[in-house]
């Protein structure tokens, strides 16, 4: 810029020389009008010329000063920055380890306004307190209470059970197939629904990590020495089936009866008089439910013989139908 204006500078003498030259010329009627004009015309635009340079010159300054005044202020704003990155740390309120770390250094990162979120940094999960969620159907929810005790086992893991209790037990269904709450659902469904229970590990182990999918055994209730028989030997039994003729005369009725509730009970070994064994139906009152046995309450006592079978046979068993036990030894499968 200083160039220009010392060239201008320059030229704009050289034209003045030229200038006062003509002057004369032109005073003693030497130098023709037209000539005269040009040399006028050329000093005062070297005028113009050397006065834009010295603007220009002049302005580039002023710029030159206010990108100046902005790199300062820059440069005391990353001050301040790097002087706030010294006194900041990140401490988590917990120890854990690092799960996921979505960012690495040098990458931009946002902070939280109003309801925008700011950027994840890093994921730490506390691994001194371990829960494993499972779902429980709607029809066992009821029985399921806090601290209960509950075995968990890891697809992981294969052969490793580990303690633990509830510490939440869900207050919304969920569905099944999507696993949206049914106050969320805006379409009615008569799918089966799930409630969410969350067990804690009293023993977490060091294998565990976040993501693995889990199976618990939640134990409901707990009671010893009491009387108890196999499920499958349970079934519902029609009193009317037990109705028989006299004398070989259908008995006939006056008055319409009510349609007869199934009794629930078991079927037991009773010998008739000619030695025969014979299904006798016992109603029975059962308590708590394990995975194969039942409780009962009333009806039996231990060391009665009782029919186990399929719940379609038993079903159709007739009261005093004749039986005979199954002595043959259950078939024992072959490891390939």
């Amino acid at each position: 810029m200083d160039a220009n204006v010392e060239h201008a500078k320059a030229d704009l003498e050289q034209k003045k020389l030229d200038w006062e030259r003509a002057q004369a010329l032109y005073k003693d009627g030497i130098l023709a009008k037209q000539d005269f004009d040009a040399k006028k015309a050329a000093y005062d635009l070297d005028v113009a010329s050397v006065a834009q340079a010295v603007a220009q010159v002049n302005q580039a300054k002023a710029q030159t000063d206010s990108a100046r005044g902005h790199m300062q202020t820059q440069v005391a704003m990353l001050r301040g920055d790097q002087n706030a990155l010294d006194l900041t740390a990140a401490i988590a309120p917990f120890d854990g380890v690092v799960t996921n770390e979505p960012l690495r250094e040098g990458e931009t990162v946002v902070e939280g306004i109003q309801n925008t979120e700011g950027s994840t940094i890093m994921t730490i999960a506390d691994m001194s307190v371990v829960t494993a969620e499972v779902k429980v159907d709607e029809t066992d929810i009821v029985n399921i209470t806090m601290g209960q005790p509950a075995d968990v086992t890891v697809d992981a893991l294969p052969g490793k059970v580990f303690k633990g209790h509830v510490t939440l037990v869900g207050d919304q269904a969920l569905l099944r197939s999507t696993g949206v709450a049914t106050s969320q659902s805006t379409t009615g469904t008569e799918e089966a629904k799930d409630f969410k229970v969350v067990v804690t590990l009293d023993n977490p182990s060091d294998e565990l990590r976040p993501g693995l999918s889990t199976t618990a055994k939640i134990t409901t209730a707990h009671k010893t020495n009491v009387l108890s028989l196999p499920i499958q030997a349970l079934t519902m039994h029609d009193p009317s089936t037990d109705k028989k003729s006299t004398d070989g005369v259908q008995a006939a009725s006056t008055t319409t009866a009510a349609k007869p509730v199934p009794i629930q009970g078991v079927y037991v070994l009773d010998k008739d008089a000619t030695g025969k064994l014979r299904a006798k139906f016992v109603p029975v009152t059962t308590g708590i439910t394990g995975a194969t046995d039942i409780e009962v309450l009333s009806g039996l006592t231990d060391g009665q013989e009782i029919v186990i079978g399929p719940y379609s046979t038993l079903r159709t068993l007739k009261n005093g139908s004749l039986v005979k036990r199954d002595t043959a030894k259950p078939i024992t499968p072959v490891a390939s």
